[in-house]
């Protein structure tokens, strides 16, 4: 049976519901309801006028009703009269078919139609900077390889144990927690779970880091490449596939003796085509997984500070090895290294499944397997695709992946594709000081 919302707020003392949906974009919208109206809210759903977020409609279009999903409530653990409450987006009486937490509810639906029930777990880069965003809110972080750096981590441990207490509070078994490569930057990790639910806990991470941050007079940041020089923020997906969701899985449909070189991993047959349709699509993915401009001073960037970027610029694969675009580190699951922090949590999720399920539907092959140091021998790899070099080229091949694309949905597609090339255009229009200090004597 269903949460009563009303009596969830009357037995937890709670006030006020942020009820909250993620736009094209991956902006967070809300609404603050008075527990008094939720039951009403809970029925039909908080107005919104969609043309007033990233989501491609028009003033003329009615509202658009998000209907909170009861069972995915969250209590904010630093203010507990408060309860944040995911939505599903609604305009008269259908699901919303661009709104990316319906995207990736159909997806889930269709993997479940085939047996397959993806579970996810990601790992959450950010930085702590500033309030104007311009430097690393440590002035003491200064070392050329901080990574793991126990002393920076006791000035900001205020911030990342009060997160990660929540996390604790929350039940979501975090694991670990560490400075990561770049000056400034973080790492935090909890269990993996079912993708929808994966979604709705990276939606409110992000949340929760940006509140805890400003409570202590910082800004934290999901930015790809925040910080000219260091390393950027990734965010690397860990993929499973089993029989059941939730607690009724079994049997880790990923995980067997499979044949040839993903054989060889661990990686049983349906394993090898899941990662197949990866591979398969990997350009077009970036649309998604990398969408911002700023997301390619990451995947193709110069050597960092520390010597490394961690990310990948080449569709290649590997066992146990983080140089490459999917590494293998053990039987069952794979890691995909793509991804940034501006990373819609909801698409991020729908993008591999969609990608998946092509590669098992059409028995994609992931193709060669690399054993290298990429960043020391990749030139030696012939016939890889490399990644695209900006959001205009991964939009275009997104709009060429006509299976990705249908996939996704064709209306997602649609409004995803026009929204992003408008920002394009309003990205390529803007006249930076670098044209100015490179071209103004010309």
């Amino acid at each position: 049976m269903a949460t009563d919302l009303a009596k969830f707020a009357e037995e937890n003392g709670v006030k006020y519901f942020m009820i909250s949906f993620t736009d094209l974009f991956g902006g967070q919208r809300a609404k603050l309801v008075p527990t008094r109206a939720i039951a009403e809210m809970q029925r039909d759903g908080a107005g919104f006028a969609g043309f007033a977020t990233w989501l491609d409609l028009t003033p003329a279009h009615p509202d658009m009703l998000a209907v909170p999903d009861p069972e995915a409530v969250i209590i904010l653990p630093w203010n507990k009269e408060i309860a944040w409450v995911p939505a599903n987006c609604v305009m008269e009486d259908e699901p919303v078919a661009q709104a990316p937490r319906n995207v990736l509810r159909r997806l889930i639906k269709e993997a479940a139609a085939e047996g397959l029930h993806v579970k996810t777990g990601i790992e959450a880069e950010f930085f702590l900077l500033t309030p104007a965003g311009d430097q690393v809110s440590d002035p003491y972080d200064i070392a050329a390889k901080p990574c793991y750096d126990q002393q920076a981590f006791m000035r900001r441990l205020d911030v990342i144990r009060e997160i990660s207490d929540h996390m604790l509070e929350l039940g979501w078994n975090p694991y670990q927690n560490d400075h990561e490569d770049a000056n400034g930057q973080w790492e935090m990790n909890w269990e993996f779970d079912d993708a929808l639910n994966t979604a709705d806990k990276h939606s409110f991470f992000k949340f929760m880091a940006k509140c805890v941050a400003e409570k202590h007079g910082y800004r934290a940041t999901f930015m790809p490449k925040p910080i000219e020089g260091l390393t950027g923020n990734g965010c690397h997906a860990h993929i499973s596939v089993w029989d059941a969701p939730g607690a009724a899985a079994k049997t880790n449909v990923f995980a067997g003796e499979g044949e040839g070189e993903t054989g060889e991993l661990g990686l049983s047959k349906r394993g090898k085509h899941f990662l197949g349709g990866i591979m398969k699509h990997a350009s077009a993915l970036a649309a998604i997984t990398n969408p911002t401009v700023n997301s390619y001073k990451r995947i193709n960037a110069p050597r960092t500070m520390s010597g490394a970027t961690w990310a990948p610029n080449t569709v290649t694969w590997t066992g146990n090895n983080r140089t490459h675009m999917v590494r293998v580190p053990g039987p069952g699951r794979f890691e995909l290294r793509l991804p940034d922090g501006a990373a819609n949590p909801y698409l991020l999720q729908a993008v591999i499944i969609a990608a998946g399920l092509s590669g098992i539907q059409s028995e994609a092959d992931p193709g060669k397997r690399y054993d290298i140091d990429m960043y020391a021998e990749g030139h030696k790899v012939r016939g890889a695709p490399k990644l695209p070099l900006n959001m205009l080229d991964a939009l275009r091949a997104y709009d060429k992946d006509k299976g990705l694309k249908e996939a996704m949905g064709k209306e997602f597609s649609a409004a995803f594709l026009k929204m992003k090339h408008d920002e394009w255009n309003d990205y390529v229009s803007h006249f930076s000081a670098w044209e100015k200090a490179n071209t103004l004597d010309i």
